[in-house]
């Protein structure tokens, strides 16, 4: 997929003023992390990084698969699908396999930096962003690494003394702990990857499929394990039980638990900081550099 096949297919604005239901009632650490997706998602969905790594031989997908993949080494494919866990395994297999058939390691992260650094810098210009990524750093850096392969790598590679750099990189260890800790509460829940897509798609309001479909899963397929979820009660048609809003819920809250080492280390003033977190991503959707659309911000 190229980068402009991307956009027009994810940047569809959702309605104006939309708030999906599960952020109207979040705990400090989902409102942190509804606040800091757009930084941390950054290298991939800026055309300049996208750009850069063009120049490497990367398409938009395989960009995304082996930029964040970088961060467990060079990888087997199968960890690759392990620790992606709600993409179709020969999909993701296949783009991270192109990706490192591409460029190395090395080549992927230093172009990656490099340009996230660059175009996050530009989309910030005039902003001073030293003490909040100071804190967010202090917060990510040495947290529990135990189930968590994605962020275990990033706190293993060194960070840079640029501001603007810190804060994506910071940005970008605390999304992946938080989604290395939202797996483990799933497959404690005995959910597959679509049925993780499915009661998440449905939880923040997208429609059955919508959202499931963009990680490469069949319709067939989706609709083969909606009907499992039905069966067990988690649907009622195509939306969720009551049984199953608790269920995405009780998610939700372990993946919060999980988190609360992080939450601590953040300190006092939290509202502030998730505050100017939420305005810098705001210019990052301004800059056409994330999807202006809430449902896709809130399902990760």
């Amino acid at each position: 997929m190229q980068y402009d096949d991307a956009i027009e297919a994810f940047f569809v604005p959702s309605p104006e003023d939309t708030v999906p239901e599960p952020t109207k009632r979040a705990s400090v650490a989902r409102r942190l992390r509804d606040a800091i997706e757009p930084i941390a998602m950054h290298p991939v969905w800026s055309r300049h990084n996208n750009e850069a790594m063009a120049g490497l031989g990367l398409d938009f997908f395989s960009g995304y698969a082996w930029g964040r993949a970088a961060a467990l080494g060079e990888a087997a494919p199968a960890v690759v699908v392990s620790s992606f866990a709600v993409f179709e395994p020969t999909l993701i297999s296949g783009v991270y396999e192109a990706g490192r058939a591409a460029c190395g390691r090395d080549q992927v992260l230093s172009t990656r930096f490099r340009a996230t650094t660059a175009s996050l810098t530009g989309v910030l210009d005039g902003v001073d962003v030293t003490s909040a990524a100071t804190r967010l750093r202090n917060a990510a850096l040495d947290l529990d690494r135990s189930g968590r392969p994605l962020y275990a790598g990033l706190a293993e590679i060194p960070l840079s003394d640029d501001p603007v750099e810190m804060l994506w990189r910071s940005a970008e260890m605390i999304r992946e702990h938080r989604g290395d800790g939202h797996i483990a509460a799933c497959v404690a829940e005995g959910l597959d990857p679509i049925a993780m897509n499915v009661l998440t798609e449905l939880w923040v309001g997208f429609g059955l499929g919508e959202y499931s479909g963009t990680r490469g899963w069949a319709p067939e397929a989706i609709e083969a394990t909606a009907e499992t979820l039905r069966g067990d009660g988690l649907l009622d048609g195509d939306r969720l039980s009551a049984d199953g809003r608790t269920l995405r819920d009780h998610i939700e809250h372990a993946t919060d638990r999980a988190q609360a080492q992080l939450v601590a280390r953040l300190g006092d003033d939290v509202d502030g900081l998730i505050a100017d977190l939420t305005a810098w991503s705001a210019r990052c959707v301004e800059a056409s550099a994330f999807p202006p659309n809430a449902y896709k911000r809130a399902a990760g």
